[in-house]
Formats: C-alpha cells, sequence, structure tokens
C-alpha cells in the first residue's frame, strides 16, 4: 500500500460536523442553564433556545441519516473487534510514551475500531435516548393526563439529563484526543479541507487517479 492524501470527507460531511458541533454546544449551554449550572441566561430564552437548537439538530440528523444510508458511508459506523486490543492499548498506554497509533486509515475504513464502535454506540443509544425522551418533556402536556404522569417526567427528565452528561463526555474526551499525538491543527485538518492521509492499494490508487483524480491531492 502507499500513503496518499485523499479527500475522504465530502463538503456535506464536513459541513454536517461543525453544524452538529456548534448545535450541541448551545444545547450543552442552555441545558446547563435550566438545570441550573450557571445564571448566564434567563429561564425563558434558554428553554427556547434550547428547544429551537433541538429541533433543528434533530432535522439535521433526519437528512444525514438519509444521506449515510443513500451514500453507503454508514458501513464505516460498524464496530469490529479486529484491532480493538491494540487501539485501545495505545490510547491507555501508547500514546503517552509518543508510540505511532497502530491503526491506518483506508479508503473503506475512515474509523479505528474504538472510534468505531464509539460513533455507533452514540447513534443507535444515546442519540435516540436524548430524542425520545427530549420530545416527550417537550409535549408533556399532550400526555400529562397518563397515570403517574408527574412520575413518568422525572424519570423521562432524569434520563434526558444522563444522556446529555454522557454526550458532554464525549466532545471532552474528543477535543482531548484532538489535542495529543499529531497535533490539534493535524487532527482537526481533515475536517476543514476534507483530506486526510490514508493508505491506497496500487488498484485504489489506479482507480482514483483514472476515475477520480480530484480526490488525490498531488
Amino acid at each position: 500500500m502507499s500513503s496518499r492524501m485523499v479527500k475522504v470527507y465530502p463538503r456535506f460531511e464536513r459541513l454536517w460536523h461543525w453544524t452538529q458541533m456548534t448545535l450541541i454546544f448551545v444545547l450543552l449551554f442552555t441545558g446547563m442553564g435550566l438545570n441550573g449550572v450557571h445564571g448566564l441566561l434567563p429561564f425563558g430564552p434558554a428553554v427556547m433556545l434550547h428547544t429551537i437548537a433541538a429541533l433543528v439538530l434533530l432535522c439535521v440528523w433526519i437528512f444525514a441519516t438519509f444521506w449515510l444510508f443513500t451514500t453507503g458511508t454508514w458501513r464505516q459506523f460498524i464496530p469490529k473487534m479486529r484491532g480493538m486490543t491494540k487501539v485501545a492499548r495505545f490510547y491507555a498506554w501508547g500514546i503517552f510514551r509518543g508510540e505511532k497509533h497502530p491503526y491506518h486509515k483506508l479508503l473503506w475504513r475512515k474509523h479505528n475500531p474504538l472510534q468505531a464502535i464509539t460513533y455507533f454506540g452514540l447513534k443507535i443509544l444515546v442519540f435516540p435516548a436524548i430524542w425520545i425522551t427530549g420530545i416527550l418533556y417537550l409535549t408533556y402536556n399532550l400526555w400529562e393526563e397518563v397515570p403517574n404522569a408527574t412520575l413518568w417526567l422525572t424519570v423521562i427528565a432524569n434520563l434526558h439529563v444522563l444522556a446529555a452528561w454522557v454526550i458532554a463526555s464525549f466532545v471532552v474526551v474528543h477535543v482531548y484526543l484532538l489535542t495529543v499525538g499529531h497535533g490539534f491543527r493535524q487532527h482537526v485538518a481533515p475536517m476543514v479541507t476534507g483530506y486526510d492521509c490514508i493508505d491506497l492499494t496500487p488498484e485504489q490508487e489506479a482507480y482514483l487517479e483514472t476515475n477520480e483524480p480530484w480526490r488525490l491531492q498531488s
């Protein structure tokens, strides 16, 4: 295999990433305000901003899900156990000793095993949990006559906050990992330019040079 700079993140994926990042930060900020962590926003405007950001993000996720399945990109997020131990050891130990990352990005596999299983868990468990609980909380007036509705509302609210803290923890770890290894700029640059260094087989390189030369950076 040969290492080449290849455009692996199309424009929509980059736009989706940065839009999602901005909206998640807005949701975490307003959500913390609603839960008394800070008092930087009045309650009413915080509720309105939180609701608007949530609805916009829901629309973005629906469209992104459609894009993932129509382009086949969803396969990138299917976790595989092969190489998981090596990658986990690298983040727990090797990264502090200056070792090289054991995983090399491939054209058909941008995410290492640990990234894939993390993103898979978020998309399958955490994101649906926060959306379902958030929508139930927002529409409480439609089901407030249900027996033990106030108890259910308390459970829903706590599950919503728990899912939010899981997402917040992911953001903290994600940003931290961007600062180690090759450096912050090298980690972030691919999601800005779309180009990243990946390993190509001779067949893949020949195909891209012939059919999609715009994806190769000379």
